[in-house]
């Protein structure tokens, strides 16, 4: 139990005096990186996806 107790006391004391937490400027533009690049790759998966869809589409017509 004294392991426990002096986990969570070290843990508590790291969280709270050593790690660096960003302002709020800083977690909103990394936020926006996050969303803009999360919107790009969806963007990209979905022309890949319609270009395939597309070209498989010709070849199903062409042998039916």
């Amino acid at each position: 139990m004294q392991k426990l107790r002096a986990y969570i006391s070290d843990s508590y004391n790291e969280l709270m005096n050593k790690v660096s937490w960003p302002t709020w400027a800083e977690l909103q533009s990394s936020s926006m990186v996050v969303l803009i690049a999360t919107l790009l790759f969806g963007v990209v998966v979905f022309l890949i996806d319609t270009v395939f869809q597309g070209s498989l589409n010709l070849i199903y017509n062409l042998f039916s």
